[in-house]
């Protein structure tokens, strides 16, 4: 049986779509790993350690959950901390297309790593980390997508609202 589950991304911020599958797989799994991963060609908002951080402030009332930035292939991460399930979020059929692709490469890469998707829970489903960061940078309400801390870090980046 597999045990642990990373579930890898950018996470430039966390959204409460993001902690929902994190809590809904830590009752699936013994270990779960928030993989936070650097993407510079992303060019995200916050530095890494700031992502890890607020994944940690976020995910903290879960025992069996950790965090880790990594700058590697995925299926190498994978390895390296022993998951044998990789777990990705599908919120839209939009969504489905990228995310079997990069299934089916995982799976060539690391052939003893298995892809699971699940849905965030409705009220969650529009939710993105770039319409976030969108809201805040025109000073707009992300109390109801993001936890106290993220939000407090994005009036920080964009500066009070008005």
């Amino acid at each position: 049986m597999k045990r642990t589950v990373i579930y890898p991304g950018t996470f430039d911020p966390i959204t409460r779509g993001h902690c929902d599958l994190v809590e809904r797989a830590s009752q699936l799994f013994e270990r779960v790993i928030i993989a936070v991963a650097e993407s510079p060609k992303k060019r995200p908002l916050f530095e890494l350690e700031e992502r890890v951080k607020m994944a940690e402030d976020a995910t903290s009332h879960l025992d069996n959950v950790e965090v880790q930035g990594f700058s590697n292939l995925l299926a190498d991460f994978a390895r390296d901390v022993g998951a044998g399930v990789i777990l990705r979020g599908l919120r839209a059929v939009s969504d489905f297309e990228y995310e079997f692709q990069l299934a089916n490469m995982n799976r060539v890469l690391a052939p003893d790593v298995e892809s699971l998707f699940l849905t965030p829970s409705e009220k969650f489903s529009y939710i993105s980390s770039t319409l976030v960061r969108e809201i805040a940078s025109l000073q707009g309400d992300v109390s109801k997508f993001v936890t106290p801390a993220v939000e407090e870090a994005l009036t920080k980046k964009f500066g009070k609202k008005a």
